[in-house]
């Protein structure tokens, strides 16, 4: 038996064995595939074990993240740090294994993966990144961004629906450097696929736009290669390889959808070892296949190596572009104390207005954004004036047309941030973030500085009625950790959403007005805090009026009204909950007092996420009910968004107050 199928069984055995000491797995997908893996570790891909962010390899995302014993393996055998005891490990709670693979966790792990078709639309958004700095930054017999985008998937990524949109904007864009393995096995936990997947993927991606190329049996090494390195010469479509495989293959359960996702047993993986001739002990290969593994990782060091050696006479012939590419790499904020007009904002205006001025303020001083919409940026005002669309003619277009494409549309950006070099901002009406959830949530949980501009942002939609009107939204954000959701009040508000943006690490949702609404002299920097005092009385307040966006407008009027009554009000406007929950108790406090019992809390959603902030005694002027079709001004009017409506909240909840304190 030759070293190099001796390798792919050591991927085998050792994800099998992952999988039996952890009670828990799919080996089925791990030993199925695992001679892709192996094709792509060794004779394919250009990467760094040493350095595994370095910035030329190439990207390797496993959309089928539930095979991720696979890849702890071939990580294991080529060189990354990933030991054995780390393999021992395998899902337990801490451990740098776990179930699904995880960025940042695992050393060579490209994206977190396991929602099926994910890493789909991760690997395009990779593509795009590493086409568009290829056009800013390459110069003839200077490719300093030149590498690849391989992705493996299993039947589920392409069921899904984020797979469709992923793979046809793919095609659309010719993403030739985007190669896809699919690992065809048809068999799902269910059992055979063709009971629920039966159409013709051949003749779906050549629909597609697609390099379609077979592989009658994945097993082939030789014919791998071969499918591997005419994927690679095709630079005008993208390349899915259609692998024949076996689920469980070597196992006594092999084609059965019972090693899908449970561990195979001590039984029948004592079995699959007598299959292979395998004696070695528990999570141990034989040394020449450590030795043929470790060689091969030694010997890719030589691409870093050889580029390092082609940036440094790049630097010397363009000194300008190295420094912006290395600029563009290192992730760094724009300098936003270098904007002229970024808080000068003055009239009354729609916040989605705003942003779009405040995107292109930024990207005169920040160059490295990619900016894109499904379908809408006329309306949400999220284009980069003065840059081409990205696309096959214009690889240097800053702006990207998604097309209809929500769920993929996340997902890819949530690519382009990962592959390092580029800022994505993606929009679409607010109340279709019901369609990218998913990526948005994998934005959070990756920590990806995404923005996500969010417009037409309540029923101040009006006529396009309840199914444009977004209610539920904000509290399914809010409820979402590590996002920040900014609903600003005015330009400056805005302007503060995009700075938190662009500083704070990690995604943000800057939820914006179709229509007018006023500026206000106390907004600015303090929004940057979360929550503050826009408008105060003297002394003590009798009430709080907590309100964002739209509604800051209701609370102002508000306030002046029961001041005309002799009731003292304090407006805080509240465009970012997640921010005002990371400031100190004693600002907190400053802020709402608890000894301030009458609270309304105003805003043009749920009230679920103002209970906290209510307390005892809120009264809420929110949405219980989907909105309508009509006139905004009428909606707002029908709903109880007027600031007569705010004075008679508050003083129901001063009598509430006033009525329990009496019964003390």
């Amino acid at each position: 038996m030759s070293v190099q199928q001796k390798s792919v069984d050591a991927i085998r055995i050792l994800s099998a064995e992952q999988i039996e000491k952890a009670q828990s797995g799919h080996p089925g997908i791990c030993m199925g595939a695992a001679p892709m893996g192996y094709e792509l570790f060794a004779d394919t891909m250009k990467y760094s074990y040493n350095n595994p962010g370095w910035d030329n390899r190439d990207r390797f995302v496993l959309s089928a993240g539930h095979g991720s014993a696979m890849l702890y393996s071939l990580l294991h055998l080529f060189g990354f740090d990933v030991t054995k005891t780390d393999l021992e490990n395998f899902r337990q709670l801490d451990s740098r294994t776990p179930g699904h693979p995880e960025r940042d966790k695992t050393p060579g792990v490209e994206a977190s993966t396991g929602p099926l078709g994910q890493g789909i639309a991760n690997a395009v958004g990779m593509a795009v990144a590493e086409a568009h700095l290829a056009a800013l930054f390459n110069r003839p017999g200077y490719d300093i961004v030149d590498h690849y985008t391989y992705v493996l998937c299993g039947e589920g990524c392409l069921e899904e629906g984020i797979g469709y949109e992923a793979c046809s904007f793919a095609g659309t864009q010719q993403l030739g450097k985007l190669i896809l393995l699919y690992d065809c096995n048809k068999i799902s936990i269910e059992g055979d696929v063709s009971t629920a997947f039966s159409e013709d993927i051949a003749t779906r991606f050549i629909a597609q736009g697609w390099q379609v190329i077979r592989v009658a049996d994945a097993n082939n090494l030789a014919a791998l290669k071969v499918a591997l390195e005419r994927a690679k010469s095709d630079l005008g479509r993208p390349s899915i390889l259609i692998c024949n495989t076996r689920i469980g293959y070597g196992s006594p359960l092999e084609g059965s959808a019972a090693c899908h996702g449970s561990p195979l047993g001590e039984a029948n993986l004592a079995q699959s070892k007598l299959k292979f001739g395998w004696t070695s002990e528990p999570f141990t290969v034989p040394d020449d296949v450590r030795e043929h593994c470790l060689a091969i990782a030694q010997e890719k060091t030589r691409y870093e190596a050889e580029w390092n050696v082609l940036f440094s006479s790049y630097s010397s012939e363009y000194p300008m572009l190295a420094a912006q590419y290395k600029q563009f790499m290192s992730g760094s904020a724009p300098d936003f104390g270098a904007i002229d007009g970024l808080w000068d904002f003055t009239k009354p205006e729609a916040t989605r207005s705003c942003g779009g001025k405040i995107i292109n303020m930024i990207a005169k001083i920040s160059p490295n954004l990619m900016s894109g919409s499904a379908d809408l940026a006329p309306s949400t005002k999220t284009d980069i004036k003065g840059s081409a669309y990205f696309s096959p003619e214009h690889r240097e277009g800053c702006n990207i047309h998604f097309g209809i494409r929500e769920h993929a549309m996340s997902a890819i950006c949530n690519g382009i941030q990962l592959h390092g070099g580029l800022r994505a901002i993606c929009s679409t009406f607010f109340t279709f973030v019901d369609y990218m959830k998913g990526g948005v949530r994998m934005s959070a949980l990756m920590d990806l500085p995404v923005t996500y501009v969010l417009t037409h942002d309540s029923i101040g939609v009006g006529e396009d009625g309840p199914t444009h009107q977004p209610v539920e939204q904000l509290v399914m954000l809010r409820s979402m950790p590590g996002i920040n959701v900014f609903r600003p009040c005015d330009g400056k508000e805005t302007a503060a959403a995009f700075i938190s943006a662009f500083t704070s690490g990690h995604p943000t949702a800057i939820v914006e007005s179709r229509q007018n609404l006023p500026a206000y002299d106390g907004t600015g920097a303090d929004a940057l805090k979360g929550g503050y005092i826009l408008s105060d009385c003297e002394g003590t307040p009798d009430v709080l009026l907590i309100g964002t966006g739209s509604e800051v407008e209701l609370c102002m009027e508000a306030k002046e009204q029961l001041k005309a009554e002799g009731i003292k009000a304090r407006v805080v406007s509240m465009p970012c909950t997640e921010l005002f929950e990371a400031q100190s108790r004693e600002y907190r406090e400053s802020i709402l007092p608890p000894s301030v019992k009458a609270r309304v809390c105003v805003e043009a959603a749920s009230s679920y996420s103002w209970y906290k902030y209510g307390k005892d005694y809120g009264e809420y002027v929110t949405m219980s009910r989907f909105g309508a079709s009509g006139n905004a001004k009428q909606l707002f009017e029908r709903f109880g968004f007027t600031a007569e409506n705010v004075v008679s909240k508050a003083k129901l909840s001063l009598e509430n107050v006033r009525l329990d304190r009496s019964n003390i």
